[in-house]
């Protein structure tokens, strides 16, 4: 008898420590399952909002074509990922930031549908100007260089919008000069793409204005053309 009970004193620390271990198991495991569903949701959430993010920008750019069905249809204007392009030939002649007439009978016809659009939602009309890479010819004309040309354009197309009936308060300017060209700059077709008007919605809110007004005014060169 007293072996018997030796025996049975000296194993029952052993189940005992066996019991503790598996219950550490199941706890870490646990853990280690919530944290795994905890990164499925999060996933899934970031999944969606991506998805409804797009949804919102393939409205935005339905309605935004749907609003210049007109001016996209006569080919003067481009819309590509919700900015409206107009060629600085079609505004502006070389070196130039006097508005042509043909200019300002496209911006014209523009701004009623531009109006309607940013008056159904909370967004402003950024209006940049964009120039090639070649550098003004010393003297010729009053600009100091072409991020001063690319400003003054925009300007002006702010201004001519305003004239026709845009809101103030739904559009401003910015300059990008040389920067962000749409082509090579090493022939004559593509300097006459870089040389642009470029107009965007944008949210209305002071965090997207403070943001495109860094962009437009980050001077990292200002070797641009008209």
């Amino acid at each position: 008898m007293e072996d018997t009970d030796g025996t049975v004193k000296q194993t029952a620390p052993v189940w005992a420590v066996f019991g503790d271990l598996m219950s550490g198991l199941l706890g870490a495991f646990i853990l280690i399952l919530v944290g795994v569903l905890g990164v499925q949701l999060e996933l899934a959430s970031k999944l969606e909002a991506e998805i409804q993010q797009r949804k919102i920008a393939e409205q935005r750019r339905s309605a935004l074509e749907e609003a210049l069905a007109g001016p996209l249809a006569s080919g003067r204007v481009t819309l590509n990922n919700g900015r409206i392009g107009i060629s600085g030939s079609v505004l502006f002649a070389t070196n130039s930031a006097a508005l042509q007439p043909e200019g300002r009978q496209l911006l014209t016809s523009l701004v009623e549908p531009l109006r309607a659009y940013l008056g159904a939602r909370e967004e402003l009309l950024m209006v940049s100007g964009f120039t090639d890479d070649r550098a003004i010819v010393a003297g010729k004309d009053r600009f100091e260089d072409n991020w001063e040309l690319s400003a003054q354009r925009a300007l002006t197309v702010t201004r001519t919008l305003i004239e026709e009936g845009m809101p103030s308060s739904s559009v401003f300017a910015a300059a990008f000069g040389a920067q962000q060209p749409v082509a090579s700059n090493a022939d004559a077709k593509g300097r006459s793409q870089n040389r642009r008007v470029e107009m965007a919605p944008v949210p209305r809110s002071s965090n997207a204005i403070s943001t495109a007004s860094a962009a437009a005014t980050t001077t990292t060169g200002n070797t641009a053309a008209p």
